[in-house]
């Protein structure tokens, strides 16, 4: 059985190749300069800040500058709702912050577009008597919220760049 299993998978072992790399670390694949060139614009709030940060390090974490080629926008969105209601108190016992991300990955400077999208996620947490409890474990769901929305925006825009190719970069004037 065993032997039928390794016979119909050895067609198919030239076929698979990661992502973000051929043998090298992600530092030396093609792909990983192609992320490295996306400039991530401005995103306001707190949560945007947040989302920036990860977007910024998931592409570029080895703090190298490069010229951007790409450009990548993002519109954030959020909400709080509290779902469950202590009958006794009236007090909302838990909340969960939705949060909403539109992107788009436009080259640059052409500005054409490469690929738009959403993503979301949902975080939840306990609420308690003492009120600055109840602020940190809100931020801390913005948190849980900004590296889940960043790495879901990564993997769809590394998905995109890769079955694209490189981009050619703009020779300068001089």
């Amino acid at each position: 059985m065993a032997f039928l299993a390794l016979a119909a998978a050895l067609p198919l072992a030239g076929c698979i190749e990661p992502l973000y790399g051929a043998s090298g670390g992600l530092d030396n694949s093609p792909l990983a300069s192609e992320l490295q060139s996306i400039e991530v614009e401005e995103i306001p709030g707190r949560m945007g800040h947040y989302v920036r940060n990860e977007l910024i390090y998931g592409f570029n974490g080895t703090g190298s500058t490069v010229q951007p080629r790409y450009r990548l926008s993002v519109t954030l969105r959020e909400r709080v709702q509290t779902p469950i209601l202590d009958t006794v108190t009236g007090r909302a016992t838990s909340a969960t912050v939705i949060a909403d991300a539109d992107y788009k990955l436009v080259t640059w400077p052409q500005n054409v577009e490469v690929t738009k999208g959403t993503a979301f996620n949902i975080a939840s947490y306990d609420r308690f008597s003492n009120r600055f409890a109840n602020v940190r474990a809100a931020r801390d769901a913005e948190i849980r919220d900004a590296k889940v929305i960043a790495d879901s925006i990564r993997t769809r825009v590394a998905t995109e760049v890769a079955a694209r190719g490189p981009v050619a970069t703009p020779a300068l004037p001089r």
